[in-house]
């Protein structure tokens, strides 16, 4: 950028962002007319391919479009106009107000209204008041967070501001993972450059009211995702829950009222600032209006960050958009919600992708990790490997979480260990019932659901472990045998690669495997030229 650009544009007011806005178009018009992803829809840029048909990406819009460490792009596609009506045209009252009408609810996972807990800021008269992103993203294979951070900043820290205007706040935090450089780098120059330009700091746009924000780096505990947690660590403590005698919206950071909403929440709050509740409440249904970012990941063909109207059922997501399982495979479930969340028979895909309709069978929205499996997964393994990560992430603060997810793996392991009894089910689900009920915060309360889910759903696979000693999936290894069939040509690859020289057989004979000295590390079944070694 020029001198004679950045003297133009510091110290922004209303009238001088309309004039930028028109001059960045003009650039960033030029620029996207060399590229052929991306195409001019409605006057709104688009990336195209098939894998973006499907999908209505209002949170990712600019992401892959604009340049996310120039200010002047987002400026361009109407970026931090919201925040210029809502200072010159409205009071605290009517943003709050309209959040409140257009029903945003929550999308870090709790799905809280958005409206609601800004009133509850708003209404508590004091000298101090805080805005905190839960930044936190730490559900494996999550992503969505991170690709905003990196790619759209200042829709975040627009949001922020829209946020700090409505309940009377003056500071804003982002607490993000240090795990994310690139979004850390790009939130640092997203928020010295809105600091230059008068959309951070003192008398934002030509006004009275000035708000700023800062970067806190968490270290990666998975529990700082939980508001109070979170808070905690921003004071420079450990990261443990608290006891949930005020909301934070009352009672938050240095004990003063903060909102906290994550990352795709605020992105949002600019686009309803700027287009109305009335077009928001447009989308998606009546009671989860909006769109909503998933991770989609796993045994899928087209895996990515997808944007799609609230209601969308789980059917279209993983087919329509995904393209289904590998050739060969069967799609067997998908898992919403992190490791907080249910797993999903493929019956149940006709399920629209809503808060009400993934409560009702057993699951939840979470930030928006979808992890899909195939038949080649096993579904005890898989909750197995859930709650190891929620084993290894608590706190420990209370004696549920920190002692009855611990015995519920133990259990877990003993089944796909071969060692599991019929008694176990039902231990697994004593556990679950107990721990949900009674664990301090949202970790431990949900830290049963991959196992309770899929001891409902896919009983029989728990069954044929305690019963029969088999993996349905052969996916277990306590529970594998190998065994080489008639197809044996007799080439003693598998011999020879053997670790464990427990294959004998003479050449152009068929092969015997010793299952008692059997590593069961599957070597054999790699080589074999003709798939004579299979799995049972």
């Amino acid at each position: 950028m020029t001198a004679t650009i950045v003297e133009m544009v510091r110290g922004l007011d209303a009238e001088a962002l309309v004039s930028l806005r028109e001059s960045a178009r003009a650039r960033l018009d030029e620029r996207l007319r060399e590229r052929t992803d991306v195409a001019l829809v409605d006057g709104e840029y688009r990336l195209t391919g098939s894998f973006y048909e499907k999908q209505l990406r209002l949170v990712l819009r600019n992401c892959s479009i604009i340049d996310p460490k120039n200010v002047e792009d987002y400026v361009a596609l109407g970026g931090y106009a919201a925040l210029s009506r809502v200072l010159t045209e409205m009071t605290p009252d009517e943003v709050v107000g309209e959040m409140t009408r257009s029903n945003l609810r929550g999308r870090g996972g709790a799905g809280f209204p958005t409206g609601k807990k800004w009133a509850e800021a708003l209404r508590h008269d004091v000298p101090q008041k805080y805005i905190v992103c839960n930044a936190d993203e730490g559900d494996p294979g999550a992503f969505m967070d991170r690709s905003v951070l990196e790619n759209d900043p200042h829709s975040v820290l627009e949001g922020m501001a829209i946020a700090g205007y409505a309940v009377g706040a003056n500071m804003g935090f982002i607490y993000v993972r240090a795990e994310y450089p690139l979004a850390v780098e790009h939130l640092k120059i997203a928020i010295a450059q809105a600091r230059e330009r008068g959309l951070l700091g003192r008398g934002i746009l030509g006004s009275d009211f000035g708000f700023d924000i800062e970067l806190r780096l968490g270290s990666g505990a998975f529990v700082c995702g939980e508001g109070t947690a979170l808070i905690e660590s921003i004071e420079g403590k450990r990261g443990m829950p608290r006891t949930k005698v005020y909301r934070t919206s009352h009672r938050g950071l240095w004990d003063c009222p903060t909102i906290i909403n994550n990352v795709e929440t605020f992105a949002n709050v600019p686009l309803i600032m700027d287009r109305g509740a009335d077009w928001f409440l447009g989308i998606g249904t009546e009671d989860s209006p909006g769109t909503k970012v998933f991770s989609l990941v796993g045994k899928v063909c087209n895996a990515g960050l997808v944007e799609v109207p609230m209601g969308t059922t789980i059917e279209s997501i993983v087919y329509g958009i995904g393209g289904g399982a590998a050739e060969g495979h069967e799609v067997k479930a998908v898992q919403t919600g992190g490791p907080s969340g249910g797993c999903i028979p493929r019956e149940l895909f006709d399920t629209p992708v809503d808060f009400a309709s993934l409560a009702r069978i057993g699951s939840i929205m979470g930030s928006g990790g979808m992890v899909v499996m195939d038949d080649s997964d096993c579904m005890v393994d898989i909750a197995r490997f859930f709650l190891e990560f929620t084993v290894e992430e608590s706190c420990g603060k209370c004696v549920p979480c920190r002692e009855g997810t611990k015995r519920m793996l133990e259990t877990l392991e003993k089944i796909t260990g071969g060692r599991g009894e019929a008694e176990d089910l039902a231990v697994l689900e004593d556990l679950g019932d107990v721990i949900t009920a009674t664990s301090l915060c949202g970790l431990g309360q949900t830290a049963a659901t991959p196992v309770l889910s899929t001891l409902h759903y896919f009983r029989s696979e728990y069954e044929a472990h305690v019963g029969e000693k088999t993996c349905p999936a052969h996916a277990c290894k306590a529970l594998l045998s190998y065994f080489v069939t008639e197809k044996c040509i007799g080439c003693t690859r598998c011999a020879r690669g053997c670790p464990a020289s427990c294959i004998a057989g003479k050449p152009k004979e068929r092969h015997v495997i010793d299952t008692a000295r059997c590593v069961k590390c599957g070597a054999c079944a790699a080589v074999c030229p003709v798939g004579a070694v299979v799995k049972r």
